[in-house]
């Protein structure tokens, strides 16, 4: 397996940029998430590694070959697509022996190959149909099995699971990463779907408006948002955002609730904010239910997810979230109490829109 290095790279449509200049450095063996909503530049930025979309500017590198302005063919790289591109007319087995046929491969290698593929992907039931016949989930399986048996330096896959339903997404996350993990394949992996990202990258670029918000691992981007974007984006619901204003150590909320700023956090908002106008914000699970708790809600409503409670609750006109234990619905009006988890408390500054950074 390879590295692939994005330098500056950028890509253009007229004086419209669907991708503004970029660098990204994705480790050998490594499973690299391109996440965003629709538009965001990361399907371009996927098509511009694998040489189907032209670069305006900056240079692509594969291991240590410039491939920049190589043709698809020449990068060693295998593309899953989110709808298959199987061939209709082939069967299963000649679908995924095709790329070896065509590179003139020893008959033996081939079914060696092939051996391989169909016992790690399960589907040796499956070499004689054709496409037509096969489910979703299976047909993306043999899709996931022509990209395997070439072996090449990287796998590129753009929505792969987008066509499937719920339960088969699922089941194929679990098959992708075992894939990953048994290949040690340099994986760069585009969906809009966070549950993917978080469940299988190692690392996820969150990108929105053609920009790279934040590089980093599910935990740093979901504990340790960059900026509000990426606080809104990921988490479902996202992180709970509240303006406030900062006098005497304390942020003060809406409904006459009070925050004392933690000792960590007293230098960087001092230093970092031009007024005195900050956003305090943390996931729905760092709240803290308890009677006696400083901050004061109303539940607006309640949702039940099974293993938890999702609590709407609102702070004059902010409404946040809380996640509480599971149990019977709280009525719509119920006052409540909480604290918050001082290790899960971030701040952002309104006007940069930036996280900052507390002290050590």
């Amino acid at each position: 397996m390879a590295t692939i290095d994005l330098r500056q790279v950028e890509k253009k449509f007229g004086d419209v940029y669907a991708v503004k200049p970029v660098d990204l450095t994705i480790a050998s063996g490594e499973f690299v998430v391109l996440l965003g909503p629709s538009g965001c530049g990361k399907t371009t930025t996927l098509r511009m590694i694998s040489g189907l979309e032209a670069v305006t500017d900056g240079r692509i590198f594969i291991g240590d070959r410039d491939v920049t302005w190589r043709h698809p063919s020449d990068r060693d790289i295998a593309f899953v697509f989110q709808l298959y591109a199987l061939y209709p007319h082939m069967s299963v087995e000649k679908n995924i022996t095709f790329p070896l046929e065509a590179q003139k491969e020893p008959a033996q290698v081939i079914r060696e190959r092939l051996t391989y593929v169909v016992e790690l992907l399960q589907i040796q039931h499956l070499l004689r149909q054709k496409p037509g016949s096969l489910s979703g989930g299976d047909k993306q399986r043999v899709a996931l099995a022509r990209a395997l048996v070439r072996k090449p330096s990287a796998f590129l896959m753009d929505e792969p699971l987008g066509a499937l339903d719920a339960d088969f997404r699922e089941t194929m996350r679990a098959e992708i990463k075992k894939l990953h993990i048994a290949e040690q394949a340099t994986t760069v992996y585009v969906t809009h779907d966070q549950i993917e990202a978080m469940a299988m990258g190692d690392r996820i670029v969150v990108m929105s408006a053609a920009v790279v918000q934040q590089v980093g691992t599910p935990a740093e981007v979901y504990y340790d948002p960059a900026n509000l974007f990426v606080a809104r984006f990921i988490g479902s619901p996202g992180m709970n955002l509240v303006m406030g204003k900062l006098a005497g150590g304390v942020v003060h909320l809406p409904g006459g609730n009070q925050y004392k700023v933690p000792a960590r956090w007293l230098r960087p908002l001092t230093t970092h904010l031009a007024t005195d106008t900050v956003i305090l914000g943390f996931r729905p699970e760092a709240a803290l239910l308890h009677p006696d708790g400083p901050l004061k809600s109303e539940v607006y409503a309640s949702d039940l997810h099974g293993a938890f409670n999702m609590l709407h609750l609102t702070l004059e006109e902010a409404v946040i979230h809380v996640r509480a234990e599971r149990g019977g619905r709280i009525q719509m009006g119920t006052h409540l109490a909480f604290d918050l988890d001082a290790d899960m408390v971030r701040f952002f500054d309104p006007q940069t829109e930036k996280a900052i950074v507390p002290e050590a």
